[in-house]
């Protein structure tokens, strides 16, 4: 039997953690897969190194479609011009696909404009809100998707719900857990007596980490004021490390706020510099879809600044708690973590480190049918 040739789509740092896990499990199995690893150049990262790769244990991208920034529309339509004209070189037997930035929507459209499979890894999962941009992609994406690798319950009812085909929908866990568990034991193996993030938590025993990005947040001056103010009423009982975005950063400063003298500005870190960090927190506080899901998988305490989630297992199964932005409630979730009695969580079926092998084991079925 011939070799399927795959192409692996990432956009951005995180698409690249989720796919580095199924990079070694395709590794694994040489002897069925060859792949292509199409780097689209959404998102331009200074972290994204040599090292990087090297600490992720897979190759540097075979292809880099150098989109860079623009509108929506302005980046989408980059890919796809960059992403057909490699397809039509070199036409792959399948096309894979993660998460729910630009690069997922644009390169699943030319596949399925160019009669090549297309299979999505983290799909079904719906917040509701259409006001999010990663919402539009995740709903085009899966309505064009033909093999749907979903991390949750809750993925695989969505597509059920939608009229998908029960026989193309596999719950296989999360990739992400999977490169959360190998990148903590290469941490655990390493020397970190150079990290920023070590000397900060020498500096402080006991600490809680913020992440905040989404534009309804940190635009909002009234959502982004009355988070500051919370913030700065938790950190007087404990210490609040705040990795900032430069967006975040800029409004703080446009809008005038103060955090107070207990909440440590740094830059943004990179995965391992944070995950150093964060894995031995007290309390971490975010709007980030991935952290919820990564404080699950580590059992550690979460309060998700947000409205809504299109991550409910990490509410109903793991340790993260939807609070919203109103500043009593945050304070009130976050007594309760401080006084230790937040939320017990455990780790949700399937994020066992093993969802790669099981993505793989099931495109060798698919491909060989």
């Amino acid at each position: 039997m011939s070799r399927s040739l795959i192409y692996l789509v990432a956009g951005a740092r995180p698409n690249f953690m989720k796919i580095a896990p199924i990079v070694r499990a395709l590794q694994a199995r040489a002897d069925r897969f060859e792949f292509k690893i199409v780097h689209t150049g959404q998102h331009y990262d200074r972290e994204m190194s040599d090292v990087f790769f090297d600490e992720l244990g897979i190759p540097k991208p075979d292809y880099h479609l150098e989109a860079g920034g623009g509108s929506h529309a302005t980046q989408t339509a980059k890919i796809m011009v960059a992403f057909e004209e490699i397809c039509q070189q070199a036409r792959p037997d399948c096309v894979l696909v993660v998460g729910d930035v630009n690069s997922t929507l644009a390169c699943s459209i030319d596949a399925k404009k160019l009669d090549i499979p297309v299979a999505h890894v983290e799909a079904g999962l719906r917040s509701g809100d259409m006001r999010m941009p990663e919402e539009i992609n995740r709903l085009v994406t899966d309505s064009i998707s033909d093999w749907f690798f979903c991390t949750e319950p809750a993925g695989v009812d969505n597509l059920l719900k939608e009229g998908k085909a029960p026989a193309a929908v596999f719950h296989v866990g999360h990739v992400m857990v999977d490169n959360l568990l190998y990148q903590r034991d290469q941490l655990d193996a390493s020397d970190k007596s150079g990290m920023e993030s070590q000397a900060l938590k020498a500096r402080y025993p006991r600490y809680g980490v913020v992440t905040l990005h989404r534009p309804s947040n940190v635009d909002d001056e009234a959502n982004l004021r009355g988070i500051a103010g919370a913030l700065k009423q938790i950190a007087v009982d404990l210490p609040l490390i705040f990795p900032v975005h430069p967006r975040t950063r800029g409004n703080l400063e446009k809008f005038g706020l103060d955090l107070g003298p207990n909440v440590v500005l740094t830059k943004p870190q990179s995965y391992m510099e944070f995950l150093n960090l964060w894995k031995d927190a007290a309390l971490i506080m975010t709007d980030s879809g991935g952290l919820q899901e990564e404080t699950t998988a580590l059992g550690v305490p979460c309060l998700t600044l947000r409205e809504n989630t299109e991550r409910p297992v990490t509410i109903d199964e793991g340790s993260n708690v939807l609070v919203g932005t109103d500043p009593a409630r945050i304070l009130e979730e976050a007594a309760k973590v401080l006084a230790g009695q937040g939320k017990q969580g455990r780790r949700p079926l399937l994020w066992d480190g093993k969802a790669a092998e099981r993505i793989v084991a099931e495109l060798d079925r698919l491909l060989a049918s």
